[in-house]
């Protein structure tokens, strides 16, 4: 998994309850993360890799996320 895959599915996770995915997409693109385009393209690939289905995270995906979420910690 990249680094951006890791910031989306991170960002997914932390999101709002009234927040869409595309929300998020467009959060990160005019953050410079990374392009609506590109950001479609991660999506696809989370939702290939079943950490989300029907626009939410499964329990793979949270779990995912956590572990994410501790590796960026700063100690």
């Amino acid at each position: 998994m990249d680094i951006n895959e890791k910031v989306l599915l991170l960002a997914i996770y932390k999101k709002e309850k009234d927040e869409s995915l595309q929300d998020i997409l467009i959060t990160l693109e005019n953050s410079r993360v990374f392009t609506i385009k590109d950001g479609k393209k991660l999506l696809k690939n989370l939702k290939q890799s079943k950490y989300i289905i029907d626009g939410i995270l499964t329990l793979s995906g949270e779990a995912k996320a956590k572990e994410i979420e501790d590796e960026f910690k700063i100690d």
